[in-house]
């Protein structure tokens, strides 16, 4: 599981014009999901996403979480992070999980963070999505899942 990761003061994901989720400030979050993960990655990926210290403290320093400011999470299912790009000119997905579960472990990411007590707002699955944010800092990451970083991120 890959996540890229950005710190916004606010995000939103529209399909065909409609308003499908939005946020205050918190993170926006585009997930991958491969063939190989499973439960344990979204648990993983659930409690790194929402305990990873992103947010400033008086001194400006990221000391504090999702969990200590009460910010929310956009999540964005994105396939295309699992592109590989070492050969050729067009991207390779054959680490993308299928469609069938990556939808499965996409909800069940969504529905893992939400029980950690963050408000989670979601794109809509295979849809040809708009995401509009505003990045605080910028603050942008890559995170992979421990099942992703020991397989290696593409084969």
């Amino acid at each position: 599981m890959r996540a890229c990761i950005q710190r916004v003061t606010e995000a939103r994901v529209t399909v065909a014009g409609e308003l499908v989720g939005e946020i205050g400030a918190g993170l926006c979050v585009l997930i991958g999901i491969a063939q190989e993960d499973s439960g344990d990655d979204v648990a993983w990926m659930a409690e790194k996403l929402v305990e990873i210290r992103l947010f400033g403290d008086a001194d400006g320093k990221m000391n504090f979480s999702l969990s200590d400011t009460g910010g929310s999470l956009l999540l964005i299912s994105q396939f295309t992070l699992l592109g590989d790009c070492r050969k050729g000119r067009r991207p390779s997905y054959l680490s993308a999980a299928p469609p069938e579960l990556a939808e499965r472990l996409y909800l069940e990411l969504a529905a893992a963070i939400a029980a950690r007590g963050v408000q989670v707002a979601t794109g809509r699955f295979r849809a040809d999505m708009q995401v509009a944010l505003i990045n605080d800092g910028p603050v942008t990451l890559i995170v992979d899942s421990p099942g992703m970083r020991n397989r290696g991120a593409e084969k």
